[in-house]
C-alpha cells in the first residue's frame, strides 16, 4: 500500500523494477512506498516457483539498488530499500499464485457473499479445484473477491511431503 498522494511514483517504481527483476528469474509481486519519519520506505517483494532464498534476495536487492542509481526515480530523498518475499499473508490474486501454493488450505471469499475452504488441488489460468471436505469444487477466479492462504501448524502428512 502507497503512502497518500505517491501511487504515480509507485506505479512508476514498479514500472522501472520489473524488467531487470523478471531477467533474474524473479517475479516483481510488489512495490510499497511508505514515509517514516524524514526517510521513505521501499518494500518490494518478489517470488518464483518454488520460493525465493536469501541468495535471490541477496541479487534482487543489488538489482534494484543499481536501477534507482541509476534512475532518478526516487529523487535525492533518503530511504530505506527493503526486498523480501511476500510471505503468506498475502491475497492470491494471480493464477500463479495458486500454482505455488498447490496442496496449501485456502480461505475463499466469492463475489456472492459465499465462503469456502479448502486444499489446492490444482490450477490452471481460469481457476483452482479445491478439496473441499474430500468433494472437489471448481472456483473461477472471476468469482473470487478475496483469497488467503491459512496457516496451518501441523499439516497433513501428504500435504507436506508434496511439497
Amino acid at each position: 500500500m502507497s503512502a497518500p498522494g505517491t501511487p504515480d511514483i509507485t506505479d512508476r517504481l514498479a514500472g522501472l523494477l520489473a524488467g531487470p527483476i523478471e531477467a533474474l528469474g524473479l517475479d516483481l509481486e510488489a512495490v510499497d512506498l511508505s514515509r517514516a519519519g524524514k526517510r521513505s520506505v521501499l518494500r518490494v517483494a518478489v517470488d518464483k516457483d518454488g520460493g525465493v532464498d536469501l541468495d535471490d534476495i541477496a541479487a534482487a536487492t543489488t538489482e534494484v539498488s543499481r536501477v534507482l542509481d541509476d534512475s532518478d526515480a526516487m529523487g535525492n530523498s533518503p530511504y530505506t530499500l527493503e526486498v523480501s518475499s511476500p510471505g503468506v499473508d498475502r491475497p492470491l490474486t494471480h493464477p500463479r499464485h495458486w500454482r505455488r501454493n498447490a496442496s496449501r488450505l485456502v480461505k475463499v471469499t466469492l463475489a456472492d457473499g459465499g465462503e469456502v475452504t479448502g486444499r489446492i488441488v490444482a490450477s490452471d489460468e481460469a481457476g483452482a479445484e479445491l478439496d473441499v471436505d474430500g468433494t472437489q469444487r471448481r472456483v473461477a477466479y472471476e468469482d473470487v473477491t478475496k483469497a488467503r492462504i491459512q496457516i496451518e501448524f501441523k499439516r497433513p502428512a501428504a500435504a507436506s511431503q508434496e511439497d
